[in-house]
């Protein structure tokens, strides 16, 4: 078992690949087979693993949930309650409980079983930069 945290830093909406940092923990870890987590410790921002080849996928996917889940000062968003951090937070709670905060992903010959093209992305939902933790967390088999 071993565990580390990430500070990843976001300077806005969108998505942020953490891919090369989550397999150079795994493989200085020197383990054949076992299952990492990947947790985010923050409810305005979420994990995902997605599509790392094409950027237009990142930039079609923030479209999306800017679409589904507009800023709170939007007439659709009249009815959000939540609004003393700024327009962008309570949407922001929304896109998370839509994606995840945690990710398994299995571990075979010291590497991430990963798809060709897909990649770790930490998907920011608020509008401001923050340094965002995520805790990578590799339990053995």
């Amino acid at each position: 078992m071993a565990q580390t945290r990430l500070t990843i830093a976001t300077s806005g909406q969108g998505l942020y690949e953490f891919t090369a940092e989550a397999a150079e923990f795994v493989r200085r870890q020197n383990a054949d087979e076992g299952l990492l987590t990947v947790f985010v410790r923050h409810t305005s921002c979420s994990l995902i693993i997605q599509e790392n080849a094409d950027p237009d996928v990142k930039r079609d996917l923030a479209a999306f949930f800017r679409r589904l889940v507009p800023p709170s000062d939007d007439p659709s968003m009249h009815w959000i309650v939540h609004r003393l951090e700024g327009p962008d937070d309570m949407p922001a709670h929304i896109k998370t409980a839509l994606t995840q905060t945690s990710i398994g992903i299995p571990v075979s010959g010291g590497r991430m079983v990963l798809g060709t093209w897909q990649g770790l992305y930490l998907f920011e939902h608020r509008d401001r930069p923050h340094g965002r933790e995520v805790v990578l967390h590799l339990s053995r088999g």
